[in-house]
């Protein structure tokens, strides 16, 4: 999150935080130089993962919490071929290229890390962790009715 806040142009050093705006609301987020957000910020990825989105930084944006959540319930399940989905992506995408920026100077930031290959990310079948028995359709317990 401190690199999504690093390089977007709304963020400026206030103390110890990056206070800037929501990619989509614009509304006032902080974010501390831990990486922790202050406010309701969360990472938000503009094209979502299970679309083919990555961790790259041109993907990625700070976003309230309700904006996020929002986003995610509204589109992320739609077919990646979807035009309302396309329409906010590309939206989102170029409203990102607009705030880019290059880091703030003299913030240390951690170093970046690389998405793994899918490959890797995955356990190989002798260290998944044994599957569970499904509980759906089960409900929350069984009523039982009284005689009376």
């Amino acid at each position: 999150m401190l690199w999504s806040a690093a390089t977007d142009r709304t963020f400026r050093r206030v103390e110890e935080t990056l206070v800037g705006k929501c990619i989509h609301c614009r509304r006032r987020l902080a974010v501390s130089l831990r990486g922790t957000p202050v406010s309701a910020a969360t990472l938000e990825h503009i094209l979502p993962r299970h679309h083919g989105g990555t961790d790259d930084l041109h993907n990625l944006a700070v976003a309230c919490k309700s904006c996020n959540n929002l986003k995610g319930s509204r589109h992320d399940h739609r077919s990646a071929d979807d035009p309302g989905l396309k329409r906010v992506v590309e939206g989102l995408l170029a409203r990102r290229r607009e705030r880019w920026r290059e880091p703030l100077a003299g913030l240390v930031l951690p170093p970046l890390h690389s998405a793994p290959e899918p490959e890797a990310s995955l356990p190989s079948p002798a260290e998944a962790p044994p599957s569970r028995p499904s509980r759906r359709g089960r409900g929350r317990g069984r009523r039982r009715r009284r005689r009376g």
